[in-house]
């Protein structure tokens, strides 16, 4: 086992041990906010914008995972008068306790914005044609199976 590995482990143990006392349900709830603000626009693009580009999906990706993680850090949930992970911590100035409605439309942005900074690359609608072919029909796949 390597050493990234034990990180992440004795992270998720450090973590468990913190929201011990939270209802599964909300930390479920959380978990969704943080996949959609990720996901979401990222897939909704690549499926119905054709001049959606790496940039974009990049932007996309990483803004709306920062932005769902630093609202969650600053928010009720981790620091806040109840049962929470740092009671009486001061900083929650982020009144919601979930961050989903704010960090999704961002992500949307993100990858907006990312897209016209990214602008085109490649040989254009052409390839887009070919490979929204290939993704619908599977055609040359059969040239990947042969070796």
């Amino acid at each position: 086992m390597g050493r990234p590995a034990l990180a992440v482990g004795a992270f998720v143990i450090v973590g468990g041990i913190l929201v011990n006392g939270i209802t599964i349900a909300f930390l479920v709830a959380l978990a969704f906010a943080v996949a959609a603000s990720a996901n979401l626009p990222t897939i909704f693009y690549s499926l119905f914008w054709k001049r959606f580009n790496t940039t974009g999906a990049l932007w996309s990706i990483y803004g709306g995972l920062g932005v769902c993680v630093l609202l969650i850090l600053f928010s009720p949930v981790v620091s806040g008068p109840e049962s929470v992970i740092f009671p009486g911590g001061g900083w929650d100035f982020f009144p919601l306790e979930n961050p989903g409605i704010v960090s999704i439309p961002v992500s949307f942005l993100l990858g907006i914005a990312g897209t016209y900074v990214g602008g085109r690359t490649g040989s254009g609608t052409a390839k887009c044609a070919e490979m929204e072919v290939r993704s619908l029909t599977g055609a040359g796949s059969e040239k990947a199976m042969v070796h």
